[in-house]
């Protein structure tokens, strides 16, 4: 597999309320990934990035809500998330320290 296309996989770390509960409860965490991207795929850029081992990948896709800014009515993107879960004994820190 290509480094630079694992680069460009993983956008971002989702962190929220609901994220840190999941990472507590079931050892997940929660990325902003590309929408084409795959669950092999996923899985080697975390393990490149974080080296961590992935024990499992879940993705979702979620579709851009219409809102209204002022008169013009506008789109949301969509957007896909992957669900990493580690094995046991590895961690991902994304605060200072």
């Amino acid at each position: 597999m290509n480094i630079e296309r694992w680069l460009k996989i993983v956008i971002a770390p989702i962190v929220s309320e609901k994220s840190t509960t999941v990472a507590d409860r079931h050892r997940q965490f929660i990325f902003k990934v590309l929408p084409e991207a795959t669950k092999p795929e996923i899985k080697q850029a975390v393990e490149y990035l974080f080296k961590v081992k992935v024990k499992s990948v879940q993705t979702v896709r979620l579709k851009g809500k219409t809102k209204r800014f002022g008169r013009v009515m506008g789109k949301r993107a969509n957007v896909k998330k992957a669900y990493v879960g580690l094995e046991e004994g590895y961690d991902i820190i994304f605060g200072g320290q």
